[in-house]
């Protein structure tokens, strides 16, 4: 090991490059590069005790559960997690099948099973199918805007709510039926939200929002969880890289730094960590989540972001979407279910939610996945967004447990159901050196702003050697959120140091 390190210390020995996180962007990044002959100076620094990021498999309920990243997005040739969980041998049959990469799914869930109302009713499956139809076409429509010369308005709620507002006119029935349909729109909206990883969908711009990209395939899990396919990636990489529990206080750029083992030598980059220890490198790939990104703007880069690109980083939006997972000795739902669907129906997307947080916090949860059964546990996944979402992970673990048995007793219409035997949740928000879930495209930014957040700096440089390079899902213009959007991240920017290297080295995988 001390000759390895020495070797690569040498002058000449190529460059230095450190990748800050360790979640699929930087693992990528570092996985690629590794394999360059160039490229044995690289160190991968993780603020936390393992890889993965948000991509996070937990053993509970005496299986796996996926407190972070759920499916692959479109699981079909142009998706690179696809093929290098194929590739691991990581998906079953049923997920590698021709069928299953050939559904168009528009990037929209599939109808409930059940539909429980808070009156303790359900509704008819014709009824929720219908507002789906009509929720789901005008979701298809704001493609419409992506090249338009000027938008009705400016967010996608907004242009939601207008257009229903005009549909309703033509609606025949009942004043109650009429509310119900209001009141399963609203759950659609919620459902929305956690989609976008955004506290309300009045947050999300109307004209970049088409040009977010679906793939073709039905979305599919890892039945040996999410987190395999980053353990595999991290055992490929060449022992020492992996720098656990450091995380980084300051990038130093545009200087010119020394060290005592390589006399003579200068970098223009020098990685500060929280504990002291400083890493001098010529290139450093900074994959750090966006929620975290924004929250230290003003010391995680020293001289400071230019202005344009900490504009960007402000503007881009990053909303929380988590899980609560309930675990149950004996299911209460029919052995086909999949998915439970909740409405509220004094609820309407038309009118703003009135109530404090601490008491209706549970309305803007979606409803529950039922997961594949455990061997001796039955669990329910929930999810919520927004700042309900925030909000319930200041909670303990039985205020939130007592909250969802009296909801499930209320929409069921049994008092007398069984309450969870445990409860396991998701808390992106507080988690520190994450501070949210996932990007979207907010109002008052576009798709530039993600192509500027993804530019290396120094920025005036046609000349100048990038120094410090950005990847992450918040750096992918048309695949931002994703899984895949990440790993391509990691990738474009491992390939930008190699095309200095070698302009005309041809890089493997699919290059989207």
């Amino acid at each position: 090991m001390e000759s390895r390190s020495r070797k690569a210390e040498a002058p000449g020995s190529g460059p230095r490059v450190l990748v800050v996180g360790g979640g699929i962007a930087g693992l990528g990044a570092a996985q690629r590069l590794s394999r360059h002959p160039a490229f044995s100076h690289l160190r991968v620094l993780e603020a936390t005790a393992r890889a993965g990021g948000r991509i996070r498999s937990e053993s509970s309920f005496g299986g796996v559960v996926e407190v972070g990243a759920h499916w692959i997005h479109g699981p079909s040739q142009g998706n690179p997690v696809f093929q290098l969980a194929a590739e691991f041998g990581l998906l079953g049959k049923k997920e590698l099948s021709e069928e299953n990469q050939l559904i168009e799914t528009g990037g929209h869930v599939g109808l409930p099973s059940v539909t429980y109302t808070s009156s303790g009713g359900s509704v008819s499956p014709e009824l929720v199918a219908e507002m789906a139809g009509l929720f789901y076409g005008l979701i298809d429509q704001t493609r419409d805007f992506l090249h338009a010369t000027e938008n009705p308005v400016p967010s996608v709620g907004e242009f939601l709510k207008k257009r229903i507002h005009q549909r309703m006119a033509c609606w025949t029935e009942d004043e109650k039926t009429k509310k119900l349909k209001l009141a399963i729109l609203n759950s659609l909206f919620n459902l929305e939200c956690c989609v976008s990883g955004t506290h309300s969908m009045d947050l999300v711009a109307l004209a970049p929002f088409g040009e977010y990209t679906v793939l073709p395939g039905l979305d599919c899990t890892f039945a040996g969880g999410y987190q395999g396919l980053t353990s595999r990636m991290m055992a490929s990489l060449p022992e020492d890289v992996m720098v656990f529990n450091k995380p980084v206080k300051t990038v130093h750029w545009n200087g010119s730094f020394q060290e005592a083992s390589a006399p003579g030598e200068t970098f223009p980059v020098l990685v500060e960590c929280e504990d002291g220890d400083c890493f001098p490198a010529h290139h450093v790939v900074v994959t750090v989540p966006l929620g975290f990104l924004k929250e230290h703007l003003d010391s995680f880069f020293e001289p400071p972001l230019p202005s344009e690109k900490a504009e960007a980083t402000r503007k881009i939006g990053f909303g929380t979407n988590n899980k609560i997972f309930l675990e149950f000795e004996e299911p209460f739902w029919q052995p086909d279910c999949q998915y439970i669907q909740l409405v509220w129906e004094d609820t309407s997307p038309l009118e703003d939610a009135t109530l404090k947080l601490q008491d209706a916090w549970f309305k803007k949860l979606i409803g529950f996945l039922v997961l594949p059964a455990f061997k001796s546990a039955h669990v329910l996944c929930g999810f919520i967004a927004g700042l309900e979402s925030e909000f319930m992970e200041t909670l303990s673990d039985e205020d939130v447990l007592l909250s969802l048995t009296q909801l499930l007793r209320r929409v069921t219409g049994n008092p007398q159901l069984p309450a969870p035997r445990s409860v396991l949740r998701s808390r992106w928000h507080s988690a520190p050196y994450t501070r949210g879930s996932y990007s979207y495209v907010a109002v008052g930014s576009s798709g530039d702003d993600i192509d500027l957040l993804a530019q290396p700096l120094p920025a005036d440089g046609k000349e100048a050697q990038p120094q410090v390079l950005f990847a992450g899902e918040a750096t992918h213009r048309t695949f931002y959120s994703t899984t895949h959007g990440a790993l391509l991240s990691g990738w474009r920017e491992a390939d930008r140091l190699i095309a200095l290297q070698d302009p005309h080295a041809q890089q493997p995988g699919p290059r989207l």
